[in-house]
């Protein structure tokens, strides 16, 4: 005879089916699905695109694995610098590179004068020398943001001719100097604030680069190099520097004229007026004082530095040896010590992935696939019998866009420039034409991409940029610098009878 429950008697409910399920740690490593979509870019390339008979089977190899690691460098399944890293550990456990090839570049002295650029730049902050270079151009321009911008380009300009290094000018001045207007206007990198000033000021100045560096011919060190590339083909550069000046002058300085404002409008900063600047700048000028100790000394140091920059070839000192003397100066001194450079986390950084790059490119070289899409180029216009006009245009584009696959301009050149001018000639282009032609397109590429030139990674590493915003700009001001060049640059250059 069964009993009635309990008034007490609560029956157990019955476990929720889920509660059994074994719970996963939150994933912590790669994005899985940009992971994914990157390796399967390489291997796709790998195995389903036929390979040129004229290329080995590690030259392919090595090329597939360099489109993955651009493709993680858009996608980002891993921080840049960890995803360089893994990229480069797949060249060696595939035995496609040695370990003295995958790494041979991180002796390169562009890499190394990137890296000590940042730490001029950490002397600009931390003696407050950036501060008060910021503030004035603040007190002098600071009514709204366009005009900071071209304030900064103008100030380019001028330095340019006499400082040929526009990674030198990008670390060592003009991002001291937008990283301090950045902070004073409450804009941080890594951080939705930097698209109120400093996100915009990088990318002006970024582009803006690209044309100061073709203004004169020494302003940048691949100017140089083309024009002795060029004169040791045959072609004659009569007066250099006044010739290069002269070709380059109307397109580039429209171009530098336009660069800020067409950036203002597709890649707005949310602060665009600030009226109080001025006075702001002034009283904080006024509670700085007068020039410390410290500040005259960084100012002594990058005049010296400059100097040398300037003097370097005559004197056979190379930049980069003249910024590590300007950097042992500074720790000698005080202005800087060993724990300032350890923290300086984006030198190192950019140190990593810029090397892994700058490392592949040079092996695409010595294991012959840029020279054999530059071959197949200059196969493929013999056989259509181009008109030189038609064949001038190709030659161009080319040279221009296989800059994806260079993580530096002057390897660029040194790579690529002869064997393109010599198609030129070939194709009965005019000599000199195709020489400039070829210089100017080297600095306009420089802000392709984020790797594109070492200012550009100098500019990328501030950390006020994102990495699918760098791409697009490049792109679309790269397009509309080709544009302003070739109706401007050849109107101009019929005038100066280049052509």
């Amino acid at each position: 005879m069964s009993h009635p429950p309990s008034p007490s008697y609560i029956p157990p409910r019955p476990t929720p089916h889920h509660r059994f399920l074994l719970r996963l740690p939150p994933w912590k490593g790669a994005k899985l699905i940009p992971l994914a979509i990157s390796i399967s870019v390489g291997l796709i390339f790998r195995f389903a695109v036929p390979k040129p008979h004229q290329v080995s089977n590690k030259a392919w190899q090595l090329l597939s694995i360099f489109l993955t690691t651009l493709t993680g460098l858009i996608l980002a399944p891993l921080p840049i610098g960890a995803w360089a890293f893994v990229c480069l550990t797949l060249t060696v456990i595939t035995k496609t590179l040695t370990f003295a090839a995958a790494f041979s570049a991180f002796t390169n002295e562009v890499i190394w004068l990137i890296v000590v650029s940042f730490f001029f730049s950490r002397g600009f902050v931390k003696t407050g020398l950036g501060d008060r270079i910021a503030l004035y151009f603040v007190r002098w321009l600071g009514k709204s943001t366009i005009g900071l911008a071209y304030g900064l380009v103008l100030s380019e300009v001028l330095i340019s001719p006499a400082m040929p290094s526009t990674t030198a000018r990008a670390g060592g001045i003009f991002l001291p100097i937008i990283k301090s207007l950045s902070t004073s206007a409450d804009s941080r990198p890594k951080d939705e604030s930097a698209r109120k000033l400093g996100a915009y000021l990088i990318q002006s100045q970024c582009q803006a680069a690209s044309n100061s560096g073709n203004l004169f011919l020494t302003a940048a060190a691949q100017n140089l190099l083309c024009v002795k590339l060029a004169e040791a083909l045959g072609v004659k550069v009569s007066n250099r520097w006044v010739t290069w000046l002269k070709a380059a002058s109307l397109p580039a300085i429209i171009c530098l004229l336009a660069t800020p404002l067409i950036l203002y409008k597709i890649f707005p900063p949310t602060t665009k007026n600030t009226p109080d600047a001025p006075a702001m700048a002034k009283r904080k000028l006024e509670q700085m004082g007068t020039v410390k100790r410290d500040e005259w000394v960084m100012v002594g140091t990058m005049l010296v530095t400059v100097a040398l920059w300037i003097s370097g070839e005559a004197l056979g000192m190379a930049s980069v040896v003249a910024a590590m003397l300007g950097l042992s100066i500074l720790l000698l001194l005080g202005v800087l010590d060993w724990d300032d450079c350890l923290s300086e986390k984006s030198a190192w950084d950019t140190l990593a992935w810029f090397g892994v790059l700058v490392g592949m490119a040079g092996q695409l070289n010595a294991l012959g696939i840029v020279p054999w899409m530059s071959n197949s180029v200059a196969n493929s216009l013999k056989s259509l019998s181009l008109g030189w006009h038609t064949a001038f245009v190709i030659l161009q584009a080319a040279y221009f866009f296989i800059h994806y696959l260079f993580a530096s301009q002057t390897a660029h050149v040194g790579a690529l420039y002869s064997a393109f001018l010599a198609m030129h000639l070939a194709s009965k282009v005019p000599g000199l034409l195709a020489a400039l032609a070829l210089g100017y397109s080297t600095n306009l590429f420089g802000a392709l991409t984020h790797y594109s030139s070492g200012q550009a990674a100098v500019y990328y590493g501030a950390g006020y940029v994102e990495l699918p915003d760098v791409f697009k700009l490049g792109i679309v001001m790269a397009l509309i610098n080709i544009v302003i060049w070739a109706l401007v640059g050849a109107l101009w250059w019929k005038i100066l009878g280049l052509y």
